[in-house]
């Protein structure tokens, strides 16, 4: 366990460093689109700082795969939902999202669909190396048997 939690910290320091720069470029796209003209001490604070942990705790949640003993569905779940929720509470702390059914409910719409999009991808990259692999292993097996 604590080999995950280390494992944990490092990659969430590691991902903690470009929250300011993911937040600078949002910021300058607001500012691009007329959105916000300018921005408060404050708001730049909460911004800096909720960004870095937004960063730090999506960073260390890919440390959940490693965990063997936990099943593939279980360690999916676990971490699109702390990523759901700090991600959410990231939007509604910045003033990105407005509190309401209608705005959550939007917000979490294109997350799962975000969300599943993303995995379906992995899934589809991996599915087609591990075929490619298995090709291989059968091609140099049966030209093993061969000889």
């Amino acid at each position: 366990m604590k080999k995950f939690v280390s494992e944990f910290l490092r990659r969430g320091l590691i991902a903690c460093g470009l929250g300011p720069i993911v937040l600078a470029t949002v910021y300058w796209i607001l500012q691009q689109t007329a959105a916000v003209e300018t921005l408060t001490v404050n708001q730049v604070c909460i911004g800096i700082f909720s960004l870095s942990a937004l960063a730090f705790i999506a960073g260390g949640m890919n440390v959940i795969y490693q965990i063997e003993r936990l099943p593939l569905m279980v360690a999916i779940l676990i971490h699109g939902g702390v990523l759901y929720i700090s991600y959410l509470a990231t939007y509604l702390l910045n003033g990105w999202l407005e509190w309401g059914v209608t705005p959550i409910l939007v917000f979490s719409g294109i997350f799962v669909v975000g969300y599943f999009a993303i995995w379906a991808i992995i899934y589809s990259i991996i599915k087609r190396n591990t075929e490619k692999l298995n090709e291989v292993l059968k091609q140099r097996q049966q030209t093993a048997e061969y000889k």
